[in-house]
């Protein structure tokens, strides 16, 4: 089971559909054992690396926040931070994203002697500004920066109103990280064919498993569809088409 969220998080989900053996977690940095409930395998940012990137940031005024193995760090409430905070007033707390509010991050991280990061999100509302700033990430060496072309638009519901949320964003993690290569490492672990995976995805996060899967899925109304990425495409997420791929393509 994949997922782009933390371990926690992630283990919650878990429980609820009955997956028990392992989870990927943080878009492929690390991969957990539920039963031995430990880390098998991981692909953690280096910390100079992350220093670095937050100094940039810092440097142009720009939004961003850090994954760790159990929290989010970021400066404020803002962007997708922002989402979290309002969707986990909704949600009991063993599926909440825990968020930590830090004045001084770049500090925060210097201090914290045994850290491990799975990714840095950078969020801007201006295109222009945006764009400039993934420029000079990208000549950092070692590490990919998520190509995502589209305003990422999230709606938050505040009692009866409905508040828009738009920004750009991508995401930084160590180079060649993704799901498609923790995914290689447990079929390595289990001696499972490629033939024998099928992934199912929908963002741009996503690209590398469901191209390199046996069968690769792209849910309805995606980035993935409508780049006729993938080798079959099933309905959206509001209409179930994850379990329409599992019964179509795995309980047959």
């Amino acid at each position: 089971m994949h997922h782009g969220r933390m371990p926690g998080a992630v283990r919650a989900i878990a429980n609820e559909i009955g997956a028990n053996k392992y989870t990927i977690c943080g878009n492929g940095t690390l991969i957990y054992d539920l039963q031995k409930e430990k880390i098998i395998y991981n692909s953690f940012m280096e910390k100079k690396k992350v220093l670095d990137i937050i100094k940039i940031c810092e440097e142009n005024s720009i939004y961003y926040n850090i994954y760790t193995e159990n929290e989010v760090i970021a400066k404020s409430l803002n962007y997708n931070i922002l989402f979290y905070d309002k969707e986990n007033s909704k949600r009991p707390i063993e599926k909440r994203t825990n968020i930590n509010i830090v004045q001084d991050v770049y500090k925060y991280i210097e201090l914290k002697d045994d850290i491990s990061i799975l990714k840095m999100t950078i969020c801007d509302s201006n295109k222009a500004i945006f764009g400039g700033i993934i420029k000079t990430i990208k000549k950092i060496p070692k590490i990919d920066v998520l190509e995502i072309e589209h305003m990422s638009r999230k709606i938050i519901k505040d009692g009866t109103n409905e508040i828009p949320i738009e920004y750009y964003y991508t995401e930084i993690a160590k180079q060649n990280t993704n799901k498609w290569t923790a995914i290689e490492y447990l079929m390595k672990e289990l001696n499972i064919k490629k033939e024998d995976v099928m992934a199912i995805g929908d963002n741009a996060n996503d690209k590398e498993m469901v191209t390199n899967a046996g069968l690769g899925v792209a849910m309805g109304e995606s980035m993935l569809s409508a780049n006729k990425i993938g080798n079959v495409c099933v309905s959206n997420n509001n209409e179930n088409g994850v379990a329409e791929a599992i019964n179509k393509y795995i309980n047959n």
